[in-house]
């Protein structure tokens, strides 16, 4: 069974490929391989264009997994034309967009290091993001959080990433902190994201190489879920990306 490559799991930097059109359903068009990163673990999927040989485009406005394969698809806007079998496409992603969800995931794995609870829930987004924690408590201050998370940032702490068996996931589950999500399993590697000195977890995300490109970060809301669930917002002070 073809499978498409995910160049954006080896580097999420790319910006785009070139690659083949080899399945199109109902779904969306699946390529041979893509930059485009697929919703998933609370990260939107990327949307871009996809350019054809005689300069044709079809926007992307999606990428998912398909319900019926499992397969990664790209979803033409509607109306598009969709390209035949076999064509040769360049697959360009907004960069912009991604590279905000790159920094706020990082942050977001910079969060769980800096409170002590089990995740139980998130949502990555272009300029705010958050997640939900299993906690008792109800006093957590805004101020400390968001000068927590800063010092991490200003610090620039390399973040990497490494490939473990499936079986050893099994056996070491404090490498998952979600209670909810569990990262992609099911090809016989599971990749972990290390954030150097401060915290190391599962994660099929794409994220930032260094802590310091997130940039100043504040916590803007702190919500009672429930008896034990909490909910940290965080959004980013300044939106850039790099040329």
């Amino acid at each position: 069974m073809t499978r498409t490559k995910l160049l954006f799991r080896e580097e999420a930097y790319s910006r785009s490929c070139h690659a083949s059109v080899i399945s199109i359903s109902e779904e969306g068009i699946e390529l041979d391989q893509t930059v485009f990163y697929y919703t998933s673990g609370g990260q939107p999927g990327d949307i871009g264009i996809l350019t054809l040989h005689n300069g044709d485009t079809v926007d992307v406005q999606g990428t998912v997994k398909s319900k019926t394969t499992g397969r990664l698809v790209h979803i033409p806007a509607l109306g598009a034309t969709v390209p035949a079998l076999g064509t040769k496409v360049v697959a360009k992603i907004d960069w912009q967009r991604r590279y905000q969800f790159m920094k706020m995931h990082s942050c977001l794995h910079l969060l769980s290091a800096v409170i002590d609870g089990s995740v139980t829930g998130g949502q990555v987004g272009e300029q705010e993001s958050r997640l939900d924690f299993d906690l008792p408590v109800t006093n957590l201050d805004k101020p400390r959080i968001s000068a927590a998370l800063n010092a991490l940032i200003e610090t620039n702490h390399k973040i990497t990433s490494s490939w473990i068996s499936d079986e050893e996931l099994e056996g070491n589950p404090t490498l998952v902190k979600t209670m909810s999500v569990k990262p992609p399993m099911g090809s016989g590697l599971v990749r972990l994201i290390n954030v150097e000195n401060v915290d190391l977890q599962a994660c099929g995300g794409t994220h930032v190489k260094r802590t310091g490109e997130i940039g100043r970060v504040q916590v803007t809301k702190i919500k009672n879920k429930g008896r034990h669930n909490r909910r940290i917002s965080v959004a980013l002070t300044k939106s850039s990306a790099p040329d």
